[in-house]
């Protein structure tokens, strides 16, 4: 299937900020299931490009005179695979992402669900983790604008609900409670029903030496229609912008992401 995608995000500050970085992670992961026909990342200076400890392309803006606002526009057109069949490890060892961070610690709430399915997942992880998916969907099911980018998989999963950053925090938290290596990934969902989508976030898990897809939210593999651009420990490695700056006062962010099929 052959996506084309347009990103816009948009910074608006009450007052003058005097100096802000960015850390933009807008650019598709590099990796055998996706295949990237064009790209582009317009940014309004000139910005630093690296390679991050997770393998993500990664543009760091740096803006060191006053601004009001900062746009920032991604687009281009990308192929994905219509068949998951996960993805080899890389040069970043899975066993890494074993470890818990602030955002993805299991609390003892959480260990307690994940326990009973230890068996299943020791015996078919894959059947096991797919059931493990749909559990935490019905633990926390969708509904926006009651978590934030602070919230913790234990507090998304003591609160009953959360959108797909939240679910997939929860689960990789129970993979990793399962010993399970399990990593965050941010990038693009597409259905034909549903074409003016945000940015989107799903789990991989590593089984039987690849990583495989688990997108909490949808209830499904990614198959056809997902673009990957970053993976990480949690949202915050994987994020597509992440900054900081001196002044500015109050922030509006404003964001849409268009992914349609092309022709």
């Amino acid at each position: 299937m052959l996506l084309a995608v347009k990103h816009s995000t948009r910074y608006s500050y009450e007052d003058e900020a005097r100096r802000s970085t960015q850390y933009i992670r807008l650019t598709p992961h590099t990796q055998s299931q996706q295949r990237t026909l064009e790209w582009e990342v317009r940014l309004p200076e000139p910005a630093v490009t690296m390679v991050d400890a997770f393998g993500n392309l990664t543009h760091v803006l740096t803006l060191d005179k006053p601004h009001r606002e900062i746009h920032l526009l991604a687009r281009g057109s990308v192929e994905v695979p219509d068949v998951d069949d996960g993805e080899p490890a890389g040069s970043v060892n899975p066993m890494v992402f074993l470890r818990p961070t602030p955002l993805t610690a299991p609390d003892a709430a959480i260990v307690s669900f994940v326990d009973p399915m230890r068996v299943t997942v020791r015996a078919r992880p894959l059947i096991g983790l797919t059931d493990l998916m749909n559990a935490v969907l019905e633990r926390v099911p969708t509904r926006k604008g009651e978590t934030s980018a602070t919230t913790t998989a234990a507090q998304a999963f003591a609160h009953g609900a959360g959108v797909s950053q939240d679910q997939s925090q929860v689960f990789i938290a129970c993979c990793r409670a399962l010993a399970i290596p399990a990593r965050y990934v941010s990038g693009y969902a597409y259905s034909p029903d549903r074409e003016h989508v945000a940015s989107h976030a799903w789990a991989e898990a590593w089984l039987a030496n690849r990583w495989v897809a688990f997108d909490v939210g949808n209830a499904r593999d990614a198959r056809g229609g997902h673009i990957k651009l970053a993976v990480g420990l949690d949202y915050l490695d994987a994020c597509p912008v992440r900054g900081v700056r001196l002044g500015g006062g109050g922030e509006e962010l404003s964001t849409e992401a268009d992914v349609r099929a092309a022709r």
